[in-house]
């Protein structure tokens, strides 16, 4: 008997098992499935409890020290770096802290698009200088931040298997969600993404099904050390869903940029001299992505959008753009409406050309199924449309030349 399609919903099943205790379940089950245990490391709170939780279960079965890996992306807030250094310092932790050349893209300037971090040729322009024990070559056939992390995961573990596992939740994304539990990965498992089946190297988030309470909650309980930038967040009146640690001048991240010149203003400076666009999109804020009014010249938010995209962007991204904005016009216009060319617009002024803030759309859970039965549907129009022959282009079979 084939295997049954597991059917697209966003409903939870509740278990009677608390998520803390599947966790580690699932965590003894990678330490008894794999060679090699590794634990991707941010700093930030989500990647601070798999850290911990893999510590225990790794106490449990001799298996210490425990694998961590760091990519440090040199722009990062110096809370981030302080957590990092608490947790390399540790006796059971093996802390491959990397700080290799690699390209990060750059969303605070149209002119500069890159950042070189830990570019070789000036490391006089370095924000700070490297560990004394952190990975200083970048011998892995990549320089791209998302290529990375499997590439370090195969030099390393050459020939072996190996499950990186890291924070991601589904309570962060409708997308994650899906992707997160409609799937199986490995063995049964959905909450995770393979790297390579063939060399059984994986991506597994233990904490998937994890709400952001109980992830502050496991923290305060077992009193684990934190990035104390949470603490700054709070203080400050941030919504939860803003509180990132992470690179800060990212299409993603880039609004840690509005606070960072009051909460870490040494840290602030030394990211100014470093970069082109940073101390401007600190000094325009939430206005950076989008304005919350329509400029009057302007008869509709599109007819902004396409303005922007021919003044703003260069003119091989301007097609690319164009192509993106007809792909996602049938999916999301009928959800989200003239919030559809905001969002655009938001991907413009941060020079967004790998579309990630494009593709960050959330639709609540209650609209979730609709919106996959509606995308499905799309998809299989378009396909059926690349399938039927052009009637002004005779076909192979109809006899003409």
């Amino acid at each position: 008997m084939g295997k049954e399609k597991a059917r697209v919903s966003s409903r939870k099943i509740a278990l009677k098992e608390n998520v803390y205790e599947a966790a580690l379940g699932r965590i003894r089950s990678l330490f008894d499935l794999f060679d090699n245990l590794v634990v991707g490391f941010s700093g930030g709170k989500d990647s601070t409890v798999v850290l911990n939780l893999a510590l225990k279960v790794a106490r449990e079965r001799g298996r210490l020290p425990l694998d961590v890996f760091f990519l440090d992306q040199e722009a990062e807030w110096q809370a981030t770096i302080d957590i990092v250094r608490h947790v390399a310092s540790m006796p059971e932790i093996r802390m491959h802290w990397l700080q290799a050349p690699f390209r990060i893209f750059n969303a605070t300037s149209n002119t500069s698009h890159w950042l070189c971090a830990w570019d070789p040729a000036a490391p006089d322009k370095w924000i700070r200088d490297r560990e004394p024990n952190s990975i200083h070559e970048n011998n892995l056939g990549t320089d791209r931040f998302h290529e990375i992390f499997p590439a370090w995961l195969d030099h390393y573990f050459k020939g072996q298997s190996a499950a990186y596992i890291a924070g991601v939740r589904c309570e962060e994304s409708p997308n994650r969600f899906g992707s997160l539990t409609q799937a199986e990965t490995f063995q049964g498992m959905t909450w995770g993404k393979a790297l390579s089946h063939k060399k059984r190297q994986y991506t597994f988030y233990p904490i998937y099904d994890w709400s952001y309470v109980d992830v502050w909650k496991s923290i305060h309980d077992n009193q684990w050390p934190y990035c104390k930038i949470y603490d700054a967040f709070y203080q400050y009146g941030l919504a939860v869903r803003r509180m990132r640690v992470s690179n800060l001048h990212h299409e993603t991240s880039v609004s840690s940029l509005f606070i960072l010149q009051e909460l870490e203003p040494h840290n602030y400076n030394r990211i100014v001299q470093r970069m082109p666009g940073i101390d401007m999109t600190g000094k325009l804020a939430e206005n950076y992505f989008c304005p919350k009014a329509l400029p009057p010249v302007f008869s509709s938010w599109k007819e902004y959008r396409d303005y922007l995209t021919m003044t703003l962007l260069d003119e091989d991204w301007q097609d690319k753009f164009y192509r993106k904005y007809e792909d996602q016009e049938d999916i999301w216009f009928p959800f989200y409406g003239e919030s559809l060319y905001k969002r655009q617009i938001a991907s413009i002024m941060t020079n967004d050309h790998e579309f990630v803030k494009m593709a960050a759309f959330k639709i609540s859970r209650d609209k979730y199924d609709e919106f996959r039965a509606h995308t499905k549907r799309i998809r299989a129009d378009r396909k059926q449309v690349r399938m039927e022959p052009d009637p002004q282009i005779p076909s192979d079979d109809c006899g003409e030349p």
